[in-house]
């Protein structure tokens, strides 16, 4: 069964609606300091969808503005990067001094590790209503390690207006609106793939928009040929000849060039491709058809022969053996 659950207030006696909605989303979502000029008679319903890694939820709302502060950040800092859809009404958020204003069928990326502002607002006046006239859209929220790309690109997007309504950004918004209102019975195991092909749809989109020529910044050939590296790894993380000298020669440039190249990123070449490789060995960890593969050759097949170096970095990236990820990822209370 898809593990989901559902917020509303109708339950909630009204002068106590507006603190019972934002102690839920900072629950459920993040901590920040709301205000509206509804907050006296205020409605909003949450449905929440676990896809494991990522969180997906639909949100009907009045209108409101929100701040996530330094201070909040400081108290509680998840990590987490939040992808939001806007299906109805209108919102926009201030994050890096960029300012950005979406409507329907437009994609927004904003990072909670970040002070952000963030608005909703209703649609226009007199624009055809159902129950309420209140704005209405999908929030994706997960890690920053589980994208397949640099911190450093990724920043770049934060704040800024992706069309939804063609092309890849299209494919993603589908999607999204499919689980939350089409994806009915599925096993653990389909919810730990649908999960990762919708991280991937997500990463395919923001490399999409980094490459695009309305990026300025990445009309720098040596930025596109990051990029270009970047997917000539992923498609080969099984391999276990794959090293950075492989993807210079690739590429017919210099190994000295390449890790030039890779300089302004977060990681080395060999950070890169080591980080990938332990992203889809816990992948792999989380799904429940892949029990009765032993840990090790989870390990071996995505690059680390060596018990040993594998229980290492593993425990000092994500915080715990692979062992113990495995066992928490098919309690109960982790679904």
């Amino acid at each position: 069964m898809l593990d989901t659950s559902l917020v509303r207030l109708d339950d909630v006696p009204v002068e106590e609606r507006f603190d019972f909605w934002w102690e839920a989303v900072a629950k459920s979502v993040v901590s920040v300091d709301a205000v509206s000029e509804q907050a006296s008679d205020f409605w909003a319903e949450m449905l929440m969808v676990d896809l494991g890694v990522a969180r997906l939820s639909r949100v009907r709302c009045a209108p409101f503005e929100a701040r996530r502060t330094t201070r909040m950040i400081r108290r509680s800092d998840p990590g987490l990067y939040q992808l939001s859809l806007t299906v109805r009404g209108r919102s926009g958020i201030r994050q890096l001094r960029r300012e950005t204003a979406l409507g329907p069928g437009d994609l927004m990326l904003y990072d909670t590790s970040r002070p952000f502002h963030a608005m909703s607002w209703p649609p226009h006046r007199g624009a055809a209503e159902d129950e309420r006239n209140v704005s209405d859209g999908l929030i994706l929220q997960f890690p920053h390690s589980a994208l397949g790309l640099p911190r450093s690109a990724v920043e770049r997007l934060l704040a800024v207006r992706i069309p939804g309504r063609d092309g890849v950004g299209a494919l993603l918004r589908t999607m999204l609106w499919q689980l939350v209102s089409r994806f009915r019975n599925p096993t653990p195991a389909d919810t730990v793939r649908v999960s990762g092909i919708v991280l991937d749809l997500v990463t395919a989109v923001l490399a999409h928009e980094l490459e695009a020529e309305s990026a300025p910044a990445l009309r720098d050939a040596d930025q596109v040929l990051v990029l270009r590296m970047q997917a000539f790894i992923e498609e080969r993380l099984d391999d276990p000849a794959l090293t950075p000298a492989v993807v210079a020669a690739a590429h017919h440039v210099s190994l000295r060039h390449l890790h030039k190249l890779f300089a302004s990123q977060a990681l080395t070449v060999a950070g890169w491709i080591r980080r990938r490789r332990l992203e889809r060995c816990r992948r792999d960890l989380s799904d429940p058809l892949l029990d009765a593969m032993p840990i090790r050759a989870v390990a071996a097949r995505w690059g680390f022969p060596s018990d040993s170096h594998f229980n290492r970095v593993f425990s000092a990236t994500f915080g715990e053996p692979p062992a113990a990820f495995r066992r928490r990822s098919r309690a109960p209370e982790a679904r």
